[in-house]
């Protein structure tokens, strides 16, 4: 057990320390986060492989005191050294995926060009990499029996926890907060795009029975087609849709309600912080107008808490790297909320 008795609570957070500045090392932590430094398919603004650093500086700024989860840093919070051949790589292939990203936006057909199929093989099977990485990382936790958080990196990062946590719980949900549906099936022709995350997971893994989707406002017709043909597997709430039923008299608790009724007993958070207003997150990498408060999103995740269902795991993902900081301010406390709600729904 780690000694606490010279560790005030109260003051500046200890940069010598870890994640939020708690003293905790992994073996005394009992939630682990797992950093990714991964984006190599994004079709926009890049800068997320780099969030975790930047998360982990302005976490030193969280106050640890929350009054929904008094004390739950105490059972403790520790988050793994960014792997730096993993950042390299995504480095490496994202200079190879920005290349490719601009020759098909011109128009022209890939296979003339024996480079540009050279570089799509070499990013699908970078992303296979990735996701064989993630798994490892978060099955090696989950057998040690931590709970365990994912911090991207893009959003199609968490596919190899989704498929270690289907080893674990033989039916299991999504919570989904994203402004996109991320069903689209080889993005770009990259087959495990960030913009396909959630497709490869209901195409792949059949332990995930329900996925309910949260704050979608940018999308295609591709996508729908693939909700409608979903026999209700994927159930999604437009934020055209939620905004409309409380402009006409519908409570956000009435919403959330509806909205937790589709879950299973198992539920994972995967948190895209494009969900947010992006006033919250300007930098994130596919901002779209619209979209959470944080304190909504808070409250739903905290019914659904309530409701007795058991949160299993979470990631966070698309935090922008800005010059004010801003956007990794709101992470940090993004996810020290969701470190919170995991230690709750795990009572040791």
């Amino acid at each position: 057990m780690t000694d606490l008795s010279t560790f005030d609570p109260n003051s500046v957070g200890n940069p010598n320390n870890n994640i939020f500045g708690l003293p905790f090392s992994e073996e005394e932590s009992r939630l682990v986060i797992v950093p990714v430094p991964w984006e190599v398919t994004v079709s926009y603004s890049a800068g997320t492989a780099r969030a975790p650093e930047h998360v982990f500086k302005s976490s030193l700024q969280v106050d640890l005191y929350d009054p929904e989860v008094k004390d739950g840093w105490k059972q403790g919070f520790y988050m793994r050294p960014s792997d730096k051949k993993v950042l390299m790589k995504s480095d490496y292939l994202r200079k190879e995926a920005e290349l490719y990203i601009n020759y098909i936006a011109q128009g022209e057909v890939v296979a003339d060009n024996k480079f540009m199929c050279k570089s799509l093989k070499e990013i699908n099977e970078g992303s296979l990499f990735l996701n064989n990485w993630v798994y490892e990382q978060a099955k090696e936790l989950l057998g040690k029996g931590k709970l365990v958080g994912l911090l991207g990196g893009d959003h199609s990062t968490p596919l190899g926890y989704f498929k270690a946590i289907a080893e674990k719980y033989d039916r299991f949900g999504i919570l989904q907060i994203d402004a996109h549906c991320d069903l689209r099936k080889g993005y770009e022709g990259f087959k495990y795009s960030h913009a396909s995350i959630m497709y490869n997971a209901l195409e792949e893994i059949p332990q995930l029975t329900k996925l309910v989707q949260v704050g979608i406002r940018d999308y295609c017709e591709e996508e729908v087609d693939y909700i409608n043909a979903s026999n209700k597997r994927v159930i999604t709430y437009f934020d055209k849709d939620i905004k409309e039923r409380q402009y006409e008299g519908e409570s956000w608790k009435q919403v959330v309600d509806e909205i937790i009724s589709h879950l299973p007993g198992n539920v994972f958070i995967s948190f895209d912080i494009d969900g947010l207003d992006p006033k919250l997150c300007p930098h994130t990498g596919t901002p779209v107008q619209g979209g959470f408060e944080t304190e909504q999103v808070f409250y739903l995740f905290k019914k659904l808490l309530a409701s007795g269902r058991k949160l299993v795991g979470f990631d966070l993902n698309e935090v922008g790297v800005s010059h004010n900081e801003w956007d990794e301010n709101v992470g940090a406390r993004c996810l020290f909320r969701l470190c919170n709600l995991l230690i709750a729904s795990n009572p040791a």
